[in-house]
C-alpha cells in the first residue's frame, strides 16, 4: 500500500437510461438519485459529473460541482471517463455511477488502502464479477489506454482494463455498494432501504 494524494471523483451521468427513463432525477431517500450520489462520494473532493446535457434547474442547483458534456456522445460509459477525465486535475479518479446510491466516500477511502506501488487501478471484483464503474484509476494512464480503445469503437470500461496494470480487489461483505437502479423493480428495493 502507498499514500495516494488527493482522489478526485468522477460521476457517470450521461447514459440513456431506456429502462427507466430518468432514473437519476427520481428520489432516492428524499433527494434526487444524483443528487444523493454526489453528497455521498464528493466530501473534500474535485468532482465532476460526466453528462450528456445538463439536469432540471432544481437538480443543477444541488450539484455544485462541473459537468462535462460527452466528448464522444452516445458512445457509451467509456467516452463519459474518458470526456470529464481530460477535463479533471486529480492524479487518482475514483469512477461511480451516477445510479449508485449506496456507494460513500469511505468506500473510496478503502480502495484508495489497496493502491500499491505499479497500480495503475484498484478494481473490485464482488461475486467474482468485475466492477470497473465503482473503481480508482490513475487518470493519465486510463486516458493513454482508453482514448485508442475509444477511436477504435470500444464503448465500454473492460477493456482498457487489459492495457492497465490493475489490482483486483475482492470485497464480498458489502453487498450494496455495487447496487444499481435499472429498472422499476431495483428501484422499489432501494426505495424500500432508504425511505
Amino acid at each position: 500500500m502507498v499514500t495516494t494524494p488527493p482522489i478526485g471523483v468522477l460521476i457517470l451521468a450521461g447514459g440513456e437510461a431506456t429502462r427507466l427513463p430518468g432514473k437519476l432525477q427520481i428520489a432516492a431517500g428524499g433527494e434526487p438519485m444524483i443528487a444523493r450520489v454526489y453528497r455521498n462520494v464528493s466530501a473534500d473532493r474535485e468532482t465532476v459529473i460526466s453528462c450528456n446535457a445538463t439536469f432540471a434547474p432544481e437538480i443543477d442547483a444541488a450539484l455544485p460541482c462541473p459537468m462535462v458534456v460527452d466528448r464522444w456522445p452516445r458512445r457509451g460509459p467509456l467516452a463519459g471517463m474518458l470526456s470529464a477525465m481530460g477535463a479533471m486535475r486529480s492524479h487518482f479518479i475514483f469512477v461511480v455511477a451516477g445510479d449508485a446510491p449506496f456507494v460513500t466516500s469511505a468506500f473510496i477511502d478503502r480502495l484508495a488502502t489497496q493502491w500499491r506501488p505499479g497500480d495503475e487501478a484498484v478494481v473490485p471484483r464482488h461475486r467474482g464479477f468485475v466492477e470497473p464503474l465503482t473503481a480508482l484509476y490513475e487518470r493519465t494512464a486510463f486516458l493513454r489506454a482508453g482514448i485508442p480503445l475509444l477511436l477504435a469503437g470500444i464503448g465500454g470500461p473492460r477493456p482498457v482494463l487489459a492495457a492497465l496494470a490493475v489490482n483486483y480487489v475482492d470485497i464480498e461483505d458489502d453487498e450494496r455498494v455495487f447496487t444499481n437502479v435499472n429498472t422499476l423493480a431495483d428501484y422499489a428495493a432501494i426505495h424500500e432501504v432508504l425511505s
